[in-house]
């Protein structure tokens, strides 16, 4: 089987459709959860499945430290290796190595730098990312590309986007003829609707299977960030996937569908469970706090996943505040499944033509805030 991407309604600019994968479809919107080191941390990946995922996203960066692809690849690959049979993305790496800038040093090479884990020596490539998304035997691979932090000045935000797309075409250069696999672009140009579109007529004329809006999240806040939404996914294939790098909270994901987003990957949902904060359609609720130590309720009301069918918000105020690994473990399968049937909730919209009020639904919710306590 091709990869292969199918919209099948669209309201406004919003789309719903499927990408077509030899190891399943993927339906659109779609959030992928964040699997960094081949895994969903406090999640089995059955357990990531249940909450309506598709798609894992794996870290291309943390993985070549530790185990290293090499080795994943004689284990059989990281589908294998993870236990997930579905699809998985693997980003390039280049986002974390941005956040080493006082390990790094960045040439038209690549990217040379020292592990945060034991200091040793290590170059990034396009070619090296290739080859290392190869060796995990990821579905969706990122090219390789230079994602500057915001603000930035725009001589720094347009050689960025410059060394980008020529590592974009190395990218694909390397990438070669994967049947089943594919390759995407990213975007990159700041806030600059110029430098966007500079970097758009790169991406479509090297050819790439989907295509990435990168360089947001990374500091520039919110409002700018739809701005720089209202013309960013035009700029690129109506035909393919168009991919919002590490977005994000729920209103910025629902934001980003009604301006044509179709895939969306966040440590958010996974972190906040970690920390005590569940998602809710009402905004987040803080489990530490201690008006819920009384409280038999659930959670979420309307939620079906195992903390909210099983368990009331005493409990898990309990679980999170004696530091009890379950809670952790409840916590984030409530917050993916919240993700999820946020997404559903999206593509359902979509299909019926009810995109607008089912927006205004979800914001009018989120005002009203967490229910009262008893």
């Amino acid at each position: 089987m091709k990869f292969q991407f199918d919209i099948s309604a669209r309201d406004g600019r919003a789309r719903a459709g499927v990408i077509s994968t030899p190891r399943g479809e993927i339906r659109t919107p779609a959030f992928m959860p964040v699997g960094t080191a081949a895994t969903v941390k406090a999640m089995l990946p059955g357990s990531v499945r249940a909450t309506g995922a598709d798609i894992l996203l794996g870290n291309t960066y943390h993985l070549m430290l530790r185990p290293t692809a090499e080795r994943i690849a004689a284990l059989g690959g990281l589908h294998r290796f993870m236990n997930w049979d579905r699809p998985i993305l693997t980003d390039s790496g280049g986002f974390q190595v941005m956040s080493l800038a006082s390990l790094r040093k960045l040439t038209e090479e690549g990217v040379r730098f020292a592990s945060h884990i034991d200091g040793s020596k290590h170059l990034l490539t396009p070619e090296r990312s290739m080859e290392i998304q190869r060796l995990l035997g990821s579905d969706i691979v990122m090219c390789f590309d230079e994602c500057p932090a915001l603000p930035a000045d725009r001589a720094t935000i347009a050689a960025s986007m410059e060394l980008s797309m020529r590592w974009a075409q190395r990218s694909r250069d390397a990438f070669g003829d994967r049947p089943g696999h594919a390759l995407f672009g990213i975007q990159q140009g700041g806030l600059e609707p110029d430098l966007r579109e500079q970097s758009a007529k790169a991406l479509r004329g090297i050819g790439f299977d989907g295509y990435a809006i990168g360089g947001l999240a990374v500091g520039e806040g919110q409002e700018a960030m739809l701005g720089v939404l209202d013309y960013a996914p035009g700029q690129l294939p109506e035909d393919k996937p168009r991919y919002l790098m590490g977005v994000g909270k729920p209103d910025d994901i629902v934001g980003a569908v009604e301006r044509g987003v179709d895939m969306f990957d966040c440590v958010l949902p996974s972190r906040s469970g970690r920390t005590g904060q569940g998602w809710t359609a009402r905004g987040p609720v803080n489990l530490r706090n201690a008006r819920h130590k009384d409280d038999p309720r659930p959670l979420e009301e309307e939620c079906d996943c195992p903390a909210c069918r099983d368990y009331s918000r005493a409990y898990l105020h309990h679980v999170i505040k004696s530091d009890e690994i379950i809670g952790s473990m409840l916590l984030t399968w409530h917050n993916l499944r919240y993700y999820q049937r946020l997404m559903q909730g999206l593509r359902d919209a979509i299909r019926a033509g009810t995109l607008a009020a089912f927006v205004a639904e979800f914001h009018a919710r989120r005002a009203q805030g967490d229910i009262e306590p008893i």
